[in-house]
């Protein structure tokens, strides 16, 4: 029996799936901040100390948490995360997509690739929709606190995700595997059958690595923001992205119409190469 092809959803989270920073839809409020507060403190720490982004804003919400007497454990980032606002049609779009790529023979699979915080994502309403969750983390001592960042996400370990998805590695840890030969007949998501979803600068090296290997990338935007359209069309005009589009999920969206008829390219490119 012919095996189905397994095409690969890969998402950024924040201003992807969700309009803001998932930091901004508890977090930020618990430790008694404004979202333009926390993330100007976090600026500042980058640039005093000449750091990660990501390692500062992880820092500065140790730190915030500790002076307000909250424990950052993980229920606690779960329960942040139960609150996060998504975009229109986002809820049903997993279930629509993969019943549209069932009806063409192929196996629908759906990533997380974020700078953002794993242990948040997994509170969300969609965290069971994923195959696997490729973010940031903190590591827990013996009473289930943070105590010090894990794993920390910018542009360039986000390409990393991208070649352990297309070899099959769901460990952020493996530095072994992912670096390894393996003959292109053997990985198990070629880079042909990805999507990638994203929104800002962390995500274009991604965008531009899925589309100089076969698969499709796309930038999408709110449609209400002039500036996050206006990015967008940018990396359609600069070649970076295939599509530009509202982050409308809804099953009328120009976004699904778009993810249809790839699907419909990447099962029809599987069945020309069968018979060769």
């Amino acid at each position: 029996m012919e095996r189905r092809p397994i095409i690969a959803l890969i998402y950024d989270f924040d201003g992807t799936l969700s309009p803001g920073n998932m930091q901004e839809f508890g977090f930020i409020q618990a430790v008694g901040k404004t979202k333009e507060e926390f993330w100007k403190m976090s600026d500042s720490i980058a640039i005093g100390q000449d750091a990660s982004n990501v390692l500062a804003y992880m820092k500065l919400m140790f730190d915030e948490a500790r002076s307000c007497g909250i424990g950052l454990r993980r229920e606690e980032f779960r329960r942040f995360g139960k609150d996060i606002e998504l975009y229109d049609g986002v809820l049903q779009w997993f279930r629509s997509v993969n019943e549209y790529g069932r009806s063409k023979g192929v196996r629908v699979e759906h990533y997380i690739n974020s700078s953002g915080l794993k242990e948040i994502i997994e509170g969300s309403p969609i965290a069971g929709e994923f195959k696997h969750i490729f973010a940031g983390s903190f590591i827990y001592d013996e009473n289930g606190e943070a105590v010090w960042p894990g794993v920390a996400v910018d542009y360039t370990a986000k390409t990393q995700f991208l070649f352990k998805i297309n070899k099959g590695i769901f460990s952020a840890r493996d530095n072994k595997k992912v670096n390894a030969s393996v003959a292109d007949d053997k990985k198990r998501v070629p880079f042909s059958n990805m999507i990638y979803f994203g929104d800002g600068d962390t995500d274009v090296p991604c965008m531009k690595i899925v589309g100089m290997f076969g698969g499709h990338s796309i930038a999408v935007y709110d449609p209400s923001d002039h500036k996050k359209k206006a990015s967008a069309l940018k990396l359609k005009r600069q070649g970076r992205v295939a599509f530009a589009l509202p982050a409308d999920y809804t099953s009328d969206s120009l976004a699904f119409r778009v993810v249809k008829a790839i699907i419909d390219k990447i099962k029809a490119d599987c069945t020309l190469a069968s018979m060769q």
